[in-house]
């Protein structure tokens, strides 16, 4: 399978959970996949501008990807304990 096609299928998976527990109401765990979700965002936009010869971009893209990496870690260990 094609990595766009991976991204793409994962991205909508966890943008449609997402969606169902902020209906459900359950915001803290629809904060967690909107962590997730920009993670992923980030994460393939920086492999993007990267095929791209756009270096410094993807060097920032990279960076927020690892922010939002760490932001989802500490959101899960607080809804874990």
């Amino acid at each position: 399978m094609n990595r766009n096609w991976i991204f793409g299928l994962l991205m909508t998976a966890v943008s449609v959970s997402a969606l169902v527990f902020i209906i459900k109401g359950n915001i803290s765990m629809a904060i967690l996949l909107m962590t997730a979700i920009f993670t992923l965002s980030n994460g393939f936009r920086a492999i993007k501008f990267k095929e791209k010869g756009f270096v410094k971009e993807a060097k920032w893209m990279k960076g927020m990807s690892i922010l939002f990496a760490i932001l989802f870690i500490i959101v899960l260990v607080s809804l874990l304990f």
